[in-house]
């Protein structure tokens, strides 16, 4: 640079140029602009950040309307000693909360060295760990280094899953904004120790189980507060990639992530060297659950869990008014505890007896249910159902029922009917096969001093789902010959004025259509029968004729009010035919529908009640999850429906059935038993409802496709069942009485009538009855005549008759004879039961006065030799056969 005079003066000269000094100004304002424009665009830049965070901001819900703890957990289900026996649970709700001081501290401490290590320094967002991340993305140019810290995973957990899309990187600013903003706000209102307990209990942890405690169970098969250092440093290191880091399936880098977690809570002073050394030599995995990788959302359920939920849905919404959705989500991710009546030692004998090969008959056949779905080779689908592959067969058999005597001979049959149905190029997408062992059964016990279910069994054989078909409670039947106690006897003793000596005859009789009424045992007929021998004999006609006197409303009306839901009163099929369940095939149980194993075991539990109807239950408490009472079922609906002489005197019947009647196989000795057999027309069920002291149990047997049972063995399966199980349970029981209540009398009557005995003429038919106080019989026998008969009639002679001889006859009862119409009689208005006057033979005035009567005598008198010589033949014949051969 020139610092002479001639440089100075030239530096002056340009100092002073006109041009230099505009070209300073031009410079001086440029800047000025650019500056301007700098701090202008900032501001505004400054404001619109402003506006949009204030925007992002305004949408987060307020602090005070949140929630952060976990709202997804599972139910437990007990039983009456207090035992886990299921655990409901829904994709995300299989998590068992646990509060902080139940949780070690080595655990806590192995998550917050391993998520947020500076958890308890920072107040809801971690700066340093913030700055590290984005160096680190900056110099690597991947930004997939997070720096949440738990409260922001708390919260993008409980309150942003599924409330913010984050489909584009705009999204995701927006959401983490949110997310360290209520960090922020969560951090004044709660504590560290509150925010981790909600962050342990939400984390997923794998094997689809969320909270350490279903963690702990899940892999150590221990409660998470005896969870040593090692093992807390297997479950801590999960979090971070469940699938990854499981220690199931992936132990190798669930080891890798272990030894970091350890190395972590080393560094930060969590833990000593010597605590170190010893986890880290810890040989961990090889006490690692690896058995039943199955997640608990896939369990199959009892037959007694599957009615469990059933009923309990119908109660959320009935008594707490849910609507559907609230109840499923209550029951399956409310975390409720479900305290239930099944008795554990009952169940257990139960299914001993009914998954024992050794209770059912010999050959056991199988109900094939087939489901097939075909790519045709155009592209065409065709869809396979039982149906279409059952009427394939019945073109070659028409008797074809879908049952195998293997299942060899069922996966034979599918194979021939696809190689036959299939062309080249076809494809089977999918193929669903079904075999189900027949005969099948089912069973319901109750304590019908409490109406509540101890055991349930709703099939034979593998159950291969929940909530399936359950045979005791959701499948109906008709109910046979168990139903004459309950549809007729108990109405008939109760309110129409009948007692157990009331008497019909068993003759030929016929339904009002003019249907014959059948007798179960043949052909043959009884005679003269009381009511309790039509119970303990189960005799059809008696029981139809005594519906019929009583009429089939009274006995419709008793039934709904046992608290059968499947009667019929009225109902127009699809062909616009009428059906009802009102009519007099009601009293052998001839209905619409059929009845379900559990509520006629409800229904003969209410006579061994005393009369007293309980609705059954199979739980006495639901809890939520914050262990107050949600529903308390220990007093269930219950209502008189029969009077308790009633229930005594059906009860003292049903004891014959046991002991001498229809049942008496069932009876196991040294404990009181009634019960009622019943079988529907050609044996497609057999049941049998009978109870004891303390408990009433019904057995069902029967094929699924209504093929009848055959054999001794299959006809007689449902008492066989019945008489195993209740034998064991009741092999420790000591043995009880039935209670005789007050009001029961006895009383002397003529077995033949039901009256009081004449003496002299029912001397050899006396018989000692029980009766409710004041319906002992105050007439005379009216079955038993003496005087003239009528040889030729066998009837009551006329005066003028020429058989007349004296005797003494046994006439028809009057009520039956009313019914068959061979006698004239009237309906008393008040009973509304028959009258009888005395018919006589038909040899009276009338008869005489027709001029070929002696004719007619004479016929008759050479029939009655006729009839003679043939008895007496009859006899000689018989005699002969009885004396032996020399």
């Amino acid at each position: 640079m020139n610092y002479g005079k001639k440089g100075v003066r030239k530096r002056q000269r340009d100092l002073n140029s006109k041009s230099v000094k505009v070209k300073k100004m031009l410079t001086v304002n440029a800047f000025k602009a650019i500056l301007t424009v700098v701090i202008g665009v900032s501001i505004i830049g400054l404001s619109l950040g402003l506006g949009v965070f204030k925007g992002i901001i305004s949408s987060v819900p307020d602090i005070s309307n949140i929630s952060v703890s976990p709202t997804g957990f599972s139910t437990f289900v007990y039983d009456n000693e207090g035992h886990e026996t299921a655990k409901l649970v829904s994709s995300d709700s299989n998590r068992i909360p646990v509060s902080m001081d139940k949780i070690p501290e080595n655990l806590a401490h192995a998550f917050v060295a391993i998520e947020d290590e500076r958890f308890y320094e920072h107040n809801g967002i971690d700066i340093q760990g913030i700055m590290r991340a984005a160096v680190k993305g900056i110099r690597t140019k991947n930004f997939s280094e997070g720096a949440s810290t738990i409260t922001q995973q708390l919260l993008k957990n409980n309150v942003f899953k599924g409330w913010v899309d984050e489909n584009s990187f705009a999204e995701k600013v927006k959401r983490k904004i949110q997310e360290q903003y209520l960090a922020l706000e969560l951090e004044k209102i709660m504590s560290k120790d509150e925010i981790l307990e909600n962050y342990m209990n939400t984390i997923n942890l794998g094997q689809s189980t969320l909270g350490v405690q279903a963690a702990s169970l899940r892999y150590f098969d221990k409660q998470v507060y005896d969870l040593n250092l090692s093992e807390c440093a297997v479950i801590a290191s999960i979090t971070q990639n469940p699938s990854k880091y499981n220690p199931i399936s992936h132990p190798d880098q669930n080891a890798v992530r272990r030894e970091k977690v350890l190395g972590n809570m080393l560094t930060q002073g969590y833990i000593t060297q010597e605590e170190y050394d010893e986890a880290i030599t810890d040989d961990v995995y090889s006490r690692i659950q690896t058995v039943n990788l199955e997640t608990d959302t896939d369990s199959v359920y009892t037959y007694f869990v599957d009615e469990l939920t059933e009923q309990v849905l119908q109660d959320l919404i009935d008594i707490k008014g849910y609507n559907e959705t609230q109840a499923y989500t209550a029951l399956y991710s409310g975390g409720l505890s479900i305290y239930t009546t099944q008795d554990p030692q009952i169940q257990s004998i139960c299914n001993e007896v009914f998954n024992s090969e050794e209770s059912y008959p010999e050959n056991v056949k199988w109900y094939l249910t087939y489901a097939l779905t075909i790519e045709r080779a155009n592209g065409e689908i065709e869809n396979i159902s039982s149906e279409i592959f059952k009427a394939y067969y019945q073109q070659q058999n028409p008797n074809f029922d879908m049952l195998y005597a293997t299942k060899d001979d069922a996966n034979a049959a599918i194979e021939s009917y696809k190689e036959t149905n299939l062309a080249s190029g076809d494809t089977v997408i999918a193929e669903d096969i079904s075999m189900t062992p027949q005969p099948q059964v089912s069973l319901t016990i109750e304590d019908q001093s409490t109406g509540q279910i101890v055991a349930m069994i709703g099939g034979r054989g593998a159950k291969e789902g929940s909530r399936t078909l359950n045979r005791a409670s959701n499948t109906t039947r008709q109910p046979g010959s168990t139903f004459k106690v309950v549809s007729t006897y108990a109405p008939a003793l109760d309110s129409a004025g009948l007692t157990l000596a009331t008497v019909f005859t068993d003759s030929p009789y016929n339904y009002a259509n003019g249907r014959p009424v059948a007798n179960w045992y043949g052909d043959s007929y009884k005679g003269i029968c009381s009511l309790r021998y039509g119970i303990e004999q189960s005799l059809n006609i008696i029981a139809v004729k005594t519906l019929t006197t009583i009429t089939p409303q009274l006995g419709f009306d008793y039934l709904e009010n046992f608290g059968f839901s499947t009667l019929v009163a009225r109902r127009e099929e699809s062909n616009g035919t009428i059906v009802s369940d009102i009519g007099q095939p009601l009293a052998l149980g001839g209905i619409t529908d059929g009845v379900t194993n559990m509520e006629l075991n409800a229904a003969y539990a209410t006579i061994a009640n005393g009369g007293t109807y309980v609705k059954p239950t199979l739980y006495t408490k639901i809890v939520d999850h914050d262990g107050n009472v949600l529903i308390d079922n220990t007093k269930p609906e219950s209502r008189q429906v029969i009077k308790e002489t009633t229930a005594f005197l059906l009860t003292d019947a049903m004891v014959d059935v046991v002991t001498k009647g229809t049942g008496a196989s069932v009876n196991f000795g040294n404990m009181s038993m009634a019960g009622k057999t019943g079988t529907t027309s050609d044996y497609k069920d057999v049941w049998f409802s009978g109870y004891t002291p303390y408990y009433t149990a019904t057995t069902w047997a029967g094929y699924d496709n209504n093929t009848s049972l055959s054999g001794s063995g299959e006809k007689n399966l449902a008492k066989t069942l019945w008489r195993s199980v209740m034998a064991k349970i009741h092999e420790e029981l000591p043995n009880e009485s039935f209670d005789v209540p007050a009001g029961i009398v006895t009383a002397t009557v003529c077995s033949k009538s039901g009256k009081l005995p004449i003496a002299g003429l029912c001397d050899s038919t006396l018989t000692k009855e029980y009766f409710a106080e004041g319906t002992v019989p105050t007439e005379s026998c009216d079955v038993h005549y003496q005087g003239g008969i009528c040889v030729y009639s066998g009837l009551p002679a006329s005066d003028l008759c020429p058989f007349k001889v004296d005797g003494v006859l046994e006439l028809n009862p009057p009520a039956d004879t009313a019914l068959s119409g061979t006698v004239s009689s009237t309906i008393d208005p008040v009973t509304g039961l028959a009258t009888q006057t005395t018919q006589r033979c038909p040899h009276d005035a009338t008869f005489f006065a027709d001029p070929n009567a002696p004719l007619i005598i004479e016929q008759q008198r050479a029939e009655m030799v006729q009839r003679k010589a043939a008895t007496d033949a009859a006899a000689a014949a018989a005699a002969a056969a009885a004396v032996p051969t020399p």
